[in-house]
């Protein structure tokens, strides 16, 4: 009896590779088609920053004109407000006075100096006055200056008469007394009687215009 020749022993052998490869296929397929499909991660959306709160407003000091007098009623003060600026006079009807300015801060205090040296310290009380100290000539007097409207206020008038350089300072109260001081050549007098409707002063037998005096 022949034994199987090598042909037979390769032949088996083939068939035998087919089937294993058959099989791993199969094996495969199955596994990848049972698996659990891949679920993606969902990316975080990124928290935005909260807006930036508004920063209060500051309110303006309103421009307003305030007049009064020292507490012991030997002086007048004017105060006029203007675009957060303020320009005082002080007046003794007879030969002390000073004009003084400054900038008013957002609290409403405000420290208004001369070139003399003279200091106004003061602050304003609920918008309706301005309390505080005036320094002129070496003493120091408290004050209190109310708002008030036109013809009251602070006036001034400055030109040349008969060749003299005069400068005049008026404050005219809500009740219509008024003070000032007219300088001529360095020389302070009492200022004649200013109209408060129009302005007008004669000088001299000069006929002048004081005008709101303003920051």
């Amino acid at each position: 009896m022949k034994r199987p020749g090598p042909l037979l022993t390769l032949l088996a052998g083939l068939l035998v590779g087919v089937f294993m490869l058959s099989l791993n296929a199969t094996t495969g397929t199955r596994n990848a088609s049972s698996s659990p499909p891949t679920t993606a991660t969902p990316t975080p959306t990124p928290k935005s920053s909260p807006a930036p709160s508004p920063s209060p407003s500051k309110t303006p000091i309103p421009d307003a004109r305030y007049t009064g007098r020292t507490d012991d009623d030997s002086a007048s003060v004017a105060v006029t407000l203007r675009g957060g600026k303020a320009l005082a006079y002080y007046c003794d009807g007879r030969a002390e006075e000073a004009w003084l300015k400054g900038d008013v801060n957002d609290d409403g205090t405000m420290r208004l100096t001369a070139e003399d040296g003279s200091v106004l310290n003061g602050a304003l009380k609920e918008g309706n006055r301005i309390r505080g100290t005036v320094d002129v000539g070496g003493g120091s007097q408290a004050f209190t200056a109310d708002r008030t409207t036109k013809p009251a206020g602070l006036y001034r008038a400055t030109a040349t008469v008969n060749g003299t350089e005069t400068d005049g300072g008026w404050i005219v109260q809500p009740d219509g007394g008024q003070v000032g001081i007219l300088t001529r050549d360095g020389r302070p007098a009492p200022a004649p009687r200013l109209d408060p409707g129009t302005g007008a002063v004669t000088v001299d037998g000069q006929r002048l215009t004081a005008r709101p005096a303003t920051p």
